[in-house]
């Protein structure tokens, strides 16, 4: 690896601004296969409509995932309704990251539902047939998000191409549905 005119290698550089701003976690013994070679960083970038919150957050530095920007991604991805934080699986964060770098843009996702409490999927689904009982919201397993820059389709062949979970397409109501479990894809 080259060094710069200090002597510092860019991993180096890396590893202790991890060490000075925040504690690594552990890592995925398997990442997954198309985060692979996807460089030292990933990042991700999300904005609230509901609560005007805003998140640009370098998450996974080097192998490691950082705990505490772990941590303030599941804040930001809780339910807002009753504000309950539930730890989101780090396969979905790594979908939507892969997937945002894909479509080529520096515009954050618009982060329509992260966690939903089991209180929330069941007032959802009273209002709507489209959201499923047992939905992998209430796992922290899933997100729905919008961009402005790209259609449906376009975000929904960004998170196909990871293969990595189910990707719903909500055309009617401008969203993509991203999940960790078992790779499919869906019109809703």
């Amino acid at each position: 690896m080259a060094k710069n005119t200090n002597g510092v290698s860019r991993r180096a550089l890396l590893k202790a601004f991890a060490a000075t701003t925040v504690a690594a976690a552990p890592t995925y013994s398997q990442a997954a296969g198309f985060l692979r070679g996807g460089g030292d960083i990933r990042r991700i970038r999300m904005y609230s409509g509901r609560t005007g919150e805003r998140l640009d957050m370098v998450y996974w530095i080097d192998g490691s995932y950082i705990k505490d920007a772990v941590k303030e991604v599941n804040h930001f991805m809780r339910d807002w309704r009753t504000d309950q934080v539930k730890s989101m699986d780090l396969r979905t964060i790594d979908i939507m990251a892969a997937s945002h770098n894909l479509l080529d843009v520096t515009e954050p996702f618009l982060l329509l539902s992260g966690y939903r409490s089991p209180q929330t999927n069941a007032m959802l689904r009273s209002r709507s047939r489209g959201v499923a009982k047992n939905s992998l919201h209430m796992q922290g397993q899933a997100a729905d998000l919008r961009l402005s820059s790209r259609s449906v389709g376009q975000m929904a062949q960004a998170a196909l191409a990871c293969k990595a979970g189910g990707v719903g397409r909500y055309y009617g109501s401008n969203f993509v549905h991203m999940d960790c479990g078992v790779v499919r894809s869906w019109r809703g």
